[in-house]
C-alpha cells in the first residue's frame, strides 16, 4: 500500500512539475546600443573590463549567458527575476538608464557591494565559480570606481 501511495504522489508531483513549465517568464537579452554602454561614458581599463564581464555581466548587462536551468521552472522564476532586478539596479549595457535623481550610476556603490561580499551573490557563485572576485579584483574595481567618479 505504501509503495502505491508513493508512486501516486510521485506521479502527481511530476504532473505538477510539467504543468508549471507553462509559467516561465521570458529569458530576454535586449539589444545593446554601444552609445548607451558604460564604455561610451566611462574609461575602463582592460583588466577591469575583463573582471566586470566575468563576474557581473550575466546579471548586470544585456549579454546574459542563460544556463540550461534558467529554462526550467521553478528555478527559472528565480534566475530570471534576479537578472531582471540586477539590470534594473545597474546595467553596464544601458548606462544611461538610471534614476533621474542621480546624475549617473554611482560606481562607488559597486565598490561597496564587492568589498562587502554582497556581489556577486553567493547563490550565483555556487554554480559560477569563475565569477569569484579575488582581493586584487576588488581593489582594482574600487580604485577604478573612485577614479571614474572623480574622487
Amino acid at each position: 500500500m505504501n509503495g502505491t501511495r508513493l508512486a501516486r504522489t510521485a506521479g502527481i508531483l511530476f504532473l505538477v512539475f510539467l504543468a508549471i513549465q507553462a509559467f516561465r517568464p521570458p529569458r530576454e537579452n535586449p539589444p545593446s546600443v554601444p552609445a548607451q554602454a558604460i564604455g561610451a561614458h566611462v574609461a575602463i581599463p582592460p583588466d577591469v573590463e575583463a573582471t566586470i564581464r566575468r563576474a557581473c555581466y550575466d546579471c548586470h548587462s544585456n549579454e546574459t549567458r542563460w544556463p540550461w536551468y534558467s529554462g526550467v521552472a521553478p528555478i527559472s522564476w528565480f534566475v530570471i527575476g534576479h537578472v531582471n532586478d540586477g539590470r534594473r539596479r545597474l546595467n553596464f549595457d544601458d548606462w544611461t538608464a538610471h534614476s533621474p535623481r542621480v546624475a549617473a550610476p554611482p560606481l562607488d556603490r559597486l565598490c561597496g557591494e564587492v568589498s562587502s561580499g554582497g556581489m556577486p551573490l553567493s547563490t550565483y557563485l555556487l554554480l559560477h565559480r569563475d565569477a569569484t572576485l579575488s582581493q586584487d579584483d576588488v581593489a582594482r574595481l574600487c580604485a577604478w570606481g573612485s577614479k571614474a567618479e572623480g574622487k
